[in-house]
């Protein structure tokens, strides 16, 4: 993976593309939906949420999903910080950011605080209901040396054909490496190679309904 190699957002309408991977940040029909559908429902959310409970995922793009789940730990009523990691290579210049999470009302509150994460992500993000640290780096190199524990991992990386680096099965060993006793991934993809590494890598696998135009999703729970 080409760490030095350029990647400005191109818009399709009012949605992100990378150029880099060629492949837009999230859904063309609705993010935020896609996001509650697939990442928060996929991992039982809000339902599971207890006190210290941790969300990791592979790849933060417009921190879409962490608006989706810092709102949710708010409407449910937890007590004290969600505890909220990602890892990404590439992040977003804060003014796309802005610009991406303006098409939703829901995030306005918490954009700015977004923008702040990415103009400076060596600086986490901790406001009282939230603990938020954005690991840049290749995933690969920087999830196997984290020392943290997750209950439930978001896999949003790009589309495995467009982004095989985020799908390696020494990466989903890594993952699984770094979950806590019971905890489960979702992902948007259905693809077989992802759900047979998961599955390899310890998780019980499951393809569920998937959101909009996607028929298939996958979730998954850490084996015992």
């Amino acid at each position: 993976m080409d760490m030095n190699q350029s990647d400005k957002t191109q818009w399709r309408g009012d949605i992100p593309v990378s150029s880099r991977f060629d492949d837009p940040y999230y859904s063309l029909d609705n993010g935020l939906a896609e996001t509650r559908h697939v990442f928060l429902a996929g991992n039982d959310l809000p339902a599971r949420f207890s006190a210290g409970f941790h969300i990791a995922e592979l790849g933060f793009g417009t921190g879409l999903n962490l608006v989706a789940s810092w709102l949710c730990w708010r409407e449910a009523g937890q007590a004290g910080p969600l505890k909220f990691t990602s890892f990404e290579a590439f992040p977003m210049d804060p003014e796309d950011a802005l610009r991406a999470l303006g098409d939703f009302p829901e995030a306005a509150e918490l954009a700015p605080d977004i923008a702040a994460l990415l103009a400076d992500p060596s600086t986490p993000l901790i406001r009282d209901d939230l603990e938020m640290h954005l690991i840049v780096g290749d995933a690969r190199d920087t999830v196997p040396n984290w020392r943290g524990l997750a209950d439930a991992w978001f896999l949003d990386g790009f589309a495995p054909a467009k982004n095989p680096e985020l799908w390696e099965p020494s990466l989903l060993q890594a993952v699984t490496a770094h979950t806590a006793p019971g905890g489960t991934f979702a992902t948007y993809t259905a693809a077989g190679a992802i759900r047979r590494a998961l599955d390899e890598a310890g998780f019980d696998v499951s393809r569920i309904p998937g959101f909009g135009r996607k028929r298939h999703m996958t979730v998954g729970k850490l084996s015992l």
